[in-house]
């Protein structure tokens, strides 16, 4: 969450010209993508600078002049705690990631009309807002399971609504996803299946997320999509059932099944713990 008054978020032109007029180190200019960047294939970037490299960026004048104005936005702030901030101009409000991982995207609220679940792979060096949510450095077949038709029903069933829009939660959603042990060889063609629906999209750009995952235009303008899904779909149901599921009924009814087991286990280690603990101590 930036929460900076605008002074560290950057468009396009305005980063080009930092860089090539006022001599800022490319390397405090960031790609800043966040749930509308990512879905309309927005550009923007951000100024991004490690507390050790805070002396070094504010040598540079343009740098400098951006900080106090973050400084004097959070320091004319009602809230204590952006108040504080003041004390921190170069960094973000938030920050959870370092800013040189490699950062899987998947957007807090999407439509109830698309049948995936958007998510893209990004750039290393790039920086989530906090308008989505973020794997980082995470193994790449985790995106075949987030791109699942599976995924999808689960989150449309267990995750909250914003009026009728999906608000994709990593607690409710991807935490309680039931999923099977996956052998080394499963891991192997999820990641090519991941693979296949990055590749797909490039075949179709400069055509964005919102336009490939509208549920009208997929099938008659971009079929490719549409078929590295389905695969990634049967891949990964042949791991649960051995077949492709029959409709959303059967995979939710599956997926519960899973669930209240896995729950159900999880109860009886905690008993089992808090009994031997309790034995400890007496």
């Amino acid at each position: 969450m930036p929460n900076e008054g605008g002074f560290l978020l950057l468009n396009f032109s305005e980063a080009n010209k930092a860089i090539q007029s006022n001599q800022v180190s490319s390397h405090f200019i960031h790609p800043f993508v966040g749930s509308q960047e990512f879905i309309k294939g927005q550009q923007r970037q951000c100024i991004w600078v490690n507390e050790e490299e805070y002396t070094e960026a504010k040598s540079n004048a343009w740098l400098n002049s951006r900080f106090d104005s973050v400084q004097s936005q959070r320091s004319s702030s009602n809230r204590q705690t952006t108040k504080q901030l003041a004390n921190i101009p170069y960094k973000f409000g938030e920050v959870r990631q370092r800013g040189d991982e490699v950062v899987i995207i998947i957007p807090r609220h999407g439509s109830e009309n698309h049948e995936y679940l958007p998510f893209t792979l990004l750039a290393q060096g790039s920086i989530a807002g906090d308008s989505a949510f973020a794997f980082y450095d995470a193994p790449l077949w985790n995106m075949a399971l987030v791109a699942s038709r599976l995924h999808w029903v689960w989150i449309g069933t267990v995750c909250l609504r914003l009026e009728m829009r999906f608000s994709y939660s990593n607690t409710l959603g991807w935490n309680t996803l039931p999923v099977p042990t996956l052998t080394e060889q499963n891991k192997i063609d999820l990641t090519r299946c991941a693979e296949d629906i990055l590749l797909a999209r490039e075949h179709y750009f400069p055509a964005t997320i919102a336009d490939m995952y509208d549920p009208i235009r997929m099938d008659q303008e971009f079929p490719l999509v549409r078929e590295v899904h389905n695969k990634n779909d049967e891949i990964i149901e042949r791991v649960y059932i051995g077949r492709k599921f029959k409709n959303d009924t059967e995979r939710l009814e599956k997926l519960f099944e899973m669930h209240t087991k896995m729950t159900s286990q999880q109860t009886s280690f905690k008993k089992s713990t808090n009994r031997q603990t309790k034995s400890s101590k007496s």
